[in-house]
């Protein structure tokens, strides 16, 4: 054994002084080597660098740094906030002068270029991977399918959301019948704005087409926007306030609405941005505080929103017409005259006036007397009323009071609000 180490030994030695010899003897190509190595690396990892950029390249530039874990979500809400400066620059002066503290010369946010920190959440609900779906369904159990005719709207509903977590089909005819139920016991006063000395219903126009425009920017859902005009008309059925102060109301409404409704609700300083700061964050707390305890924290309850896709459905409503519907449905928020009618009401009246404008056989089936408990003649008037909102806005393209028009004038609501009929 110790001959062959010291045989070991000295090969290693004889090898390393041979290799130190060629070194010096030829100095080039060893150099030639090392640089033929140095090349191979870079070749390799300029490979990588490459095949991770590709596997990358639908992520937006700059968001790799900023976000070591991607979220498509933050594109779309990144427009959204890009967006803002409409909103936010509009309330500067024009329409939005008489209801908010801005006055009438200050920058607007096209001067001001600041961002708004949107949300990190998304509207829209997940994809779900075909093979994880299908891996799932073998354990789910099979139910007899049911002959057309004998499928409930309720069913039908949840069939078409089956993929909504939140939807409970086996709930689904009580949740509609309690709703039915409890819509007349949150409703503000019909004639509130009479008793209102210092503001008007123009005022109140003004204030519900800019929510909707915010609405809109930040894509909340509709359960959102009815609530918060729910929660305004019933505060100003109870309260007396003044102008300046109007839109600090609608605001706080819409604070309450989204807390209650999405998943994750837009923070605090985005709702103070939006005012151009002419509300502080403690007036936004402060009212909203006011708010609750005026409305002794009565916030459950059933809006146009809620019945809009279970009479929807019974009312077999393709895109369009649903688009149609939801247009005239938004149009009835901005007058005062609908207060006097429940959401259930309102929404069976803009259906029946959309069934008119698709020329039904019947514009009131029986079966939709029995699924909205509103009879045809019952809904006529209120249906005039909306033809006559949708005509005055169709006419005037929106004039002042342009986000309901120009929201159902986007093709994802198949411009509806240009559309022929």
């Amino acid at each position: 054994m110790p001959e062959l180490f010291a045989h070991s030994s000295a090969g290693a030695r004889a090898l390393h002084e041979n290799r130190r010899n060629d070194g010096q003897r030829h100095p080039g190509q060893r150099q030639l080597g090392l640089a033929a190595k140095r090349g191979l690396r870079g070749k390799q990892s300029g490979a990588l660098s490459e095949r991770y950029q590709c596997e990358n390249s639908h992520i937006p530039s700059g968001q790799l740094e900023a976000n070591s874990r991607y979220s498509p979500r933050l594109n779309s809400l990144a427009n959204a906030s890009r967006s803002f400066g409409g909103i936010r620059g509009g309330l500067s002066g024009g329409v939005m002068s008489d209801i908010t503290n801005v006055t009438a010369g200050r920058a607007s946010l096209a001067d001001k270029a600041k961002p708004i920190k949107p949300s990190q959440h998304s509207f829209q609900p997940p994809a779900t991977a075909p093979a994880r779906e299908s891996t799932t369904r073998e354990f789910l159990p099979v139910r007899p399918t049911k002959p057309a005719e004998e499928v409930s709207p309720e069913e039908k509903v949840a069939a078409s959301v089956s993929n909504d977590a939140q939807i409970v089909q086996e709930y689904a005819p009580d949740i509609i019948n309690q709703f039915f139920a409890n819509e007349g016991l949150a409703l503000p006063r019909a004639g509130y704005m009479d008793s209102q000395t210092d503001i008007t219903g123009k005022m109140r126009m003004i204030l519900m087409d800019w929510l909707i425009e915010v609405h809109m920017k930040y894509r909340l859902c509709p359960e959102t926007l009815h609530l918060a005009v729910n929660l305004i008309d019933r505060y100003l059925s109870k309260k007396q306030i003044t102008r300046k102060w109007l839109q600090l109301i609608g605001v706080a409404a819409m604070f309450i609405a989204a807390k209650f409704e999405e998943i994750n609700p837009p923070e605090l300083p985005d709702w103070v941005y939006i005012t151009d700061n002419a509300y502080s964050k403690d007036d936004v707390l402060k009212t909203e505080c006011d708010m609750l305890i005026t409305l002794s924290f009565k916030i459950a309850v059933p809006t146009a929103a809620h019945f809009f896709e279970y009479l929807g459905v019974a009312n077999g409503c393709d895109a369009v017409q649903r688009s149609c519907a939801q247009y005239i449905v938004e149009l009835g928020l901005l007058d005062t005259r609908m207060l006097e009618y429940k959401p259930s009401h309102l929404v069976s009246a803009a259906l029946l006036l959309s069934n008119e404008l698709f020329m039904r056989s019947s514009p009131w089936p029986e079966e939709m007397v029995h699924r909205s408990h509103h009879s045809e003649k019952l809904l006529r008037h209120c249906s005039e009323e909306l033809r006559q909102l949708w005509r005055a806005d169709r006419a005037g393209a929106g004039g002042q009071l342009q986000a309901v028009h120009r929201k159902f004038s986007m093709p994802q609501h198949h411009s509806v609000a240009t559309m022929s009929f």
